[in-house]
């Protein structure tokens, strides 16, 4: 019997190192793909490589399970993004309630390179990190954009395509509890001082949830949730 693949979106951010490791724990075999758009937060870049080789040490297994990584330029899509997220400027909630660090087609984008990469790697479960309980507000986060997603790019390829979310129905606090519950305190210490998510891309400082400025949206939601996490826990 074939073994059971995935391709994992890991951006070397929270999110998506706790659900590369629920890959680890779900398929036999797993790669990843990150994205480089010209991004603020471009430290992520450096961060996944770190984070990939310390996964691996911890356990033969996920040392086996993790094989080929890959990285895709998408410069065009820093280009036309208006963002605070693609430009050195302040971070606000727009208008229409979206926070200005929203990249338009993001996701879309992300998910149709890695269907197009799962073809020519013969694997057709895409695995990301997205939520629709704890999130920014961003559309392209939401089930109902994934299930879209899920059927276009079966339809396109025609192949079937699994999207996999396990973070999906999780706030912040629920995912740290799940980082624990895969990986322990090894891992958790992986999350909190290896992974990056704020937007500006601080790492100048280490606080007991991770690098960050601590006042960008993914600051707040990071340390909100790690704080209900630990009352929850008591700890």
């Amino acid at each position: 019997m074939a073994k059971k693949s995935a391709l994992v979106l890991f951006s070397g951010g929270q999110d998506s190192t706790v659900s590369l490791l629920w890959a680890c724990e779900n398929f036999d075999y797993i790669e990843t793909i990150g994205f480089n758009y010209n991004q603020r937060h471009i430290i992520e870049m450096n961060c996944r490589d770190i984070v990939l080789k310390k996964i691996k040490s911890i356990s033969d297994k996920w040392h086996d399970i993790i094989g080929k990584d890959h990285i895709i330029d998408i410069p065009a899509l820093g280009k036309i993004s208006e963002t605070s997220l693609t430009r050195d400027s302040k971070i606000f909630i727009e208008d229409n309630g979206l926070p200005n660090t929203f990249v338009p087609g993001r996701n879309l984008l992300f998910f149709n390179y890695a269907s197009a990469l799962g073809w020519r790697r013969n694997i057709f479960d895409l695995v990301g990190g997205m939520c629709d309980t704890d999130y920014s507000g961003y559309p392209d986060c939401r089930r109902e954009t994934i299930a879209s997603l899920k059927i276009t790019i079966s339809l396109g390829l025609d192949k079937e395509v699994q999207i996999h979310t396990p973070l999906m129905d999780k706030n912040k606090a629920d995912i740290w509890r799940l980082s624990y519950d895969l990986g322990g305190e090894i891992f958790q210490k992986i999350v909190i001082e290896d992974t990056h998510t704020c937007y500006v891309g601080d790492r100048s400082n280490l606080n007991n949830w991770g690098y960050g400025c601590g006042v960008c949206p993914a600051c707040i939601l990071r340390r909100e949730g790690y704080n209900e996490w630990i009352k929850q826990n008591d700890i």
